[in-house]
């Protein structure tokens, strides 16, 4: 079973590209801070590289910016290929295959606004209806 399930902070903004054959792909770095500290002291971390692709690249490239702390579950894929010297180059990746948004919504005041604003149940029935208080019950009878 290859399974993979990482929980960190992005270390630039996802840009998305396409492919030839007009795929999304987008490739991530995702900082994991170690559960331990270093002999200074500090929490060393891991740079761990990813690649989403289609909807899932689209969905990280439009929600999360740099420092988006993010959740990743996927699996780990190897390769490798040759540089410019000939020298072969080993890789490991994560291949993203679902996304959980970890940070709180920063919600503007033009946001609270807008769901204030929503909040009436009847806003989309059309017209709005006035109705005329009676001063006296006689109507009742």
């Amino acid at each position: 079973m290859n399974r993979v399930c990482l929980i960190g902070r992005l270390t630039s903004k996802p840009e998305l590209r396409y492919t030839s054959s007009n795929i999304a792909i987008t490739r991530l770095t995702v900082a994991i801070n170690r559960n331990y500290k270093n002999e200074q002291g500090n929490y060393d971390a891991d740079f761990i590289n990813c690649i989403a692709w289609k909807n899932t690249a689209e969905l990280i490239t439009k929600y999360f910016n740099k420092g988006s702390q993010i959740g990743i579950e996927g699996r780990i894929q190897t390769g490798s290929y040759d540089d410019k010297d000939n020298k072969r180059v080993y890789t490991t990746d994560v291949i993203v295959e679902n996304v959980t948004f970890l940070d709180k919504k920063e919600v503007t005041q033009q946001e609270t606004q807008k769901e204030e604003i929503n909040t009436d149940p009847f806003a989309d029935f059309g017209e709005q209806v006035e109705i005329d208080q009676y001063s006296d019950d006689s109507f009742l009878d």
